[in-house]
């Protein structure tokens, strides 16, 4: 291997040290201090909602929405929140990061 070679190994080695990692994790915490996890944007009625309303639930595609509208025309009104996980395509992780906007009214 030439001198030549073995400086450009040792640049760019030296260069790959120099370049910016990406983030991994969230920055950490001070101690004592909870992170809240707040759902982000308005409360949303399921018993009114249209498609393209229920689409703003965090997780909740076009697919989902739509068996959200269909299920609520078949069995009627959602008589509690939690009942739209009785929805395919609801399940318990898409509940637990909507379930703070989710209302019935």
């Amino acid at each position: 291997m030439s001198h030549f070679s073995i400086a450009i190994l040792v640049l760019l080695v030296a260069f790959s040290w120099l370049a910016p990692w990406p983030a991994v994790a969230a920055p950490p915490s001070r101690p004592g201090e909870t992170q809240a996890s707040a759902p982000t944007g308005a409360p949303v009625n399921i018993n009114t909602a249209d498609v393209k309303e229920l689409m703003k639930l965090e997780g909740v595609g076009r697919r989902v929405a739509e068996k959200i509208v269909e299920y609520r025309d078949t069995h009627g009104p959602f008589k509690k929140p939690d009942e739209l996980r009785k929805v395919e395509g609801v399940g318990s992780g898409l509940w637990e990061r909507n379930r703070a906007r989710i209302v019935i009214k």
